[in-house]
C-alpha cells in the first residue's frame, strides 16, 4: 500500500464484534466451500447464507468502523490516498461477469474509507 505506515485506535468493544463477525464468515464460507466442492451444496445454499446472516450489512459495519477510525485519526491526504486505493478494488459484477458467465467473475466489494 503507498500510504506510510501508521496505526489507529479503534475501540476494543467495536473491534471484537467485528473479529467476531469476520471469524463466523470465515469458518462458515470455509465450510461452504468444502460442502459445493463435495456436491452437498450449490450457489443458492452461498446465497441463502449471505441474505439469512446478513453477510452485508455486517461487513458494511466493519468497514465504516474502520473508515471512521482513519478519519478521524489520519490527515485528508492519507484518507484521499486510501480512498484511492479502495477504488481500484474488485467488485462484483463491474467486469460484466455475472452468475453462470464465468467461474471466476467479479470479486469482493471494497469501498473507499
Amino acid at each position: 500500500m503507498d500510504v506510510p505506515p501508521r496505526e489507529i485506535r479503534v475501540p476494543l468493544d467495536e473491534a471484537v464484534a467485528v473479529l467476531r463477525d469476520l471469524n463466523e464468515f470465515v469458518v462458515s464460507l470455509d465450510r461452504l466451500g468444502s460442502r459445493l466442492a463435495s456436491g452437498t451444496a450449490d450457489e443458492h445454499t452461498v446465497g441463502t447464507f449471505v441474505a439469512d446472516w446478513d453477510v452485508a450489512r455486517r461487513l458494511a459495519r466493519a468497514r465504516d468502523l474502520l473508515s471512521a477510525a482513519m478519519d478521524r485519526q489520519l490527515s485528508e491526504e492519507d484518507n484521499a490516498r486510501i480512498d484511492a486505493l479502495c477504488e481500484r478494488g474488485r467488485f462484483y459484477g463491474t467486469d460484466g461477469s455475472f452468475p453462470g458467465e464465468s467461474a471466476r467473475g467479479g470479486g469482493t466489494e471494497t469501498g473507499g474509507t
